[in-house]
C-alpha cells in the first residue's frame, strides 16, 4: 500500500532487543497500512512510544515524556503508548495523560490495523487482552532495520517470577513458537540475504516446541544448518534451563556463535534464594564448567544486580569472588530497583542508593580489569569479523566476532569491505570493551 502524505508516524523505542524487534513489527504494520515513518516528532501525525518497565521509575519516565508531548496536541497530533509500561499501567495511562489515544501491549500488535482505524476516527483504543495467547510472535509485516542481522522471537513471556522482575506481569506466561515456523522464518531471511540471525526470548533456552517437542538445543542445530545462515546467536538464557546439550550443540555446529549470555545476578546462594532465581551458586558454576570444558572457546557474559534487599557486605563479596573465578567476558551491572507487583517489594533491609552505587562501581572496576586480561589473549590472533559499519573519524571499520566482541580494524589502501561481509582481522591492540586490528587480504 502506498503511504498517504498525511499519515506519518514517529516511533521512539526503549529497552531490550525484544522491544527493538517489537518496534520492527510495529513499523512494518504501520507502513503496510499506508503510514510513512518520519525522523522527528514535529513531522509526525502519530507519535508512538515503545516502553520498557524493567528499570526504576519507568512509568514516571513515560508520563514525563508524555507530558513533554502534550504541547504538540494543539497541532492535531495523536499519541500511543506501546510495550511493557502500556501493559503494566493499562487504561490508567488515559487518566494521567488524557491526550493519549492508544495503549497497546506487545502481544496485541497484530491488532494494530483495527486500532489505527479507531484512532483515525477520533476514538481511544486499547490492546491489552491477549498476552496469554500463542499468537503474538510475528505480525504479517516486519520492517527489519538491519539488512544483515535479523531477530526472530522464539518464546514470549516468563514463568520464573524472580522476586525483583516485572516481566511476568507485562509479558505474560511462557509460550513457544513451533520449530517449523521458526525455521520457515530463518529460511525466508536467508533468501533475503540475511547471514546472521539472533533468537530472542525472555528465557530463550526455556523454549519447548509445542508441536514436535523439540528442545532448544535441537532447534539450534536445525537453525545452524539452514543454507545461507553463517551465524546464529541467542539471548537471554536462564541458568535453570541451561543444559549441557546447548554446549554440545555449539561444539558440533560451527554456525552457532561461541557466545552465551547467562545472567547470574548474585554470587551468593542466600541472595539467589531471596531473588527466587531457582538455582544455587554451585549449580550456576556447574554450567560455567560445561562451557569452559567445551572444545570451542565460548565467550560468557552475565548480568549482576547489586544492593538487593538484605544483601550483606559479605554476600556482595561473594559476587566479587564469582567474577574473579569465572572471568566473564562482559558484565551488565545494575542497582536493584523496586518494581510494581514484585515480591521483593515486601522485603525489609533496604540498601541506600549511595551504597548500591558504591557496590556497582566496585563491580564495574573489577570487571574492567578482568576484560583487559581476557582481551589480551587475542593479541596476534586472526579473527573473523562481520562488518557492521565504519568510524570515519578514525578511518576504522567496525566489526563483531562470533564471540560477540567488537573488533575495530583498518583495511588496506583501496579496500572497502562491504557491510555485512565477513573478513579476517589480525588483532594488534586490546581494550576492556574492544579489540583493534588490521584486515588480512
Amino acid at each position: 500500500m502506498a503511504a498517504s502524505p498525511d499519515k506519518t508516524f514517529y516511533l521512539e523505542t526503549f529497552g531490550c532487543q525484544m522491544n527493538v524487534h517489537d518496534s520492527e513489527k510495529v513499523i512494518g504494520t504501520l507502513i503496510s497500512e499506508g503510514y510513512r515513518q518520519v525522523p522527528t516528532v514535529e513531522e509526525a501525525g502519530l507519535i508512538l512510544y515503545n516502553t520498557c518497565s524493567i528499570r526504576d521509575k519507568a512509568e514516571q519516565k513515560v508520563f514525563h515524556r508524555l507530558a513533554d508531548y502534550k504541547k504538540l496536541q494543539a497541532q492535531g497530533k495523536k499519541f500511543g503508548v506501546l510495550g511493557c509500561v502500556a501493559q503494566q499501567e493499562g487504561e490508567k495511562i488515559f487518566e494521567r495523560a488524557p491526550h493519549v489515544s492508544m495503549v497497546c501491549g506487545s502481544a496485541s500488535y497484530r491488532n494494530l490495523p483495527e486500532m489505527l482505524v479507531q484512532i483515525e476516527e477520533g476514538k481511544r483504543t486499547t490492546g491489552l487482552d491477549d498476552r496469554q495467547t500463542d499468537k503474538c510472535f510475528e505480525t504479517e509485516f516486519t520492517s527489519r532495520t538491519n539488512p544483515n542481522r535479523g531477530y526472530i522471537t522464539i518464546i514470549e513471556g516468563c514463568d520464573k517470577f524472580c522476586a525483583y522482575c516485572v516481566v511476568p506481569f507485562t509479558r505474560g506466561k511462557e509460550r513457544s513458537r513451533t520449530s517449523e515456523s521458526v525455521l520457515d522464518e530463518a529460511r525466508q531471511m536467508a533468501d533475503l540475504g540475511y547471514t546472521e540471525i539472533q533468537l530472542l526470548g525472555q528465557n530463550v533456552n526455556s523454549y519447548r516446541d509445542p508441536s514436535e517437542n523439540k528442545s532448544f538445543a535441537e532447534l539450534l542445530v536445525s537453525l545452524g544448518n539452514v543454507p545461507g545462515i553463517r551465524r546464529v546467536r541467542f539471548t537471554t538464557s536462564h541458568p535453570r534451563d541451561f543444559g549441557r546439550d546447548i554446549v554440545e550443540a555449539i561444539d558440533a555446529v560451527p554456525t552457532l556463535c561461541d557466545h552465551v549470555h547467562l545472567p547470574v545476578q548474585s554470587g551468593s546462594t542466600r541472595v539467589l534464594e531471596a531473588m527466587q532465581r531457582l538455582y544455587t551458586r554451585d549449580q550456576y558454576l556447574e554450567r560455567i564448567a560445561w562451557m569452559k570444558a567445551a572444545r570451542r572457546e565460548i565467550s560468557i557474559t552475565t548480568d549482576i544486580i547489586v544492593g538487593f534487599p538484605g544483601e550483606t557486605e559479605a554476600e556482595f563479596g561473594q559476587t566479587l569472588s564469582l567474577l574473579d573465578g569465572v572471568e566473564f567476558d562482559g558484565v551488565f551491572g545494575f542497582k536493584y530497583s523496586p518494581r510494581p507487583n514484585t515480591p521483593a517489594l515486601r522485603l525489609d533491609d533496604a540498601i541506600s542508593d549511595e551504597e548500591k552505587a558504591r557496590r556497582l562501581s566496585v563491580v564495574n572496576e573489577r570487571q574492567r580489569e578482568i576484560q583487559k586480561r581476557n582481551n589480551a589473549k587475542f593479541l596476534g590472533r586472526t579473527l573473523e569479523a562481520m562488518v557492521e559499519g565504519k568510524n570515519n573519524s578514525r578511518n576504522q571499520w567496525v566489526g563483531r566476532t562470533s564471540q560477540n566482541k567488537v573488533l575495530n580494524f583498518t583495511a588496506p589502501a583501496g579496500v572497502e569491505p562491504a557491510l555485512g561481509s565477513y573478513v579476517s582481522v589480525i588483532t594488534r591492540q586490546c581494550f576492556p570493551n574492544s579489540l583493534v586490528g588490521e584486515m588480512v587480504v
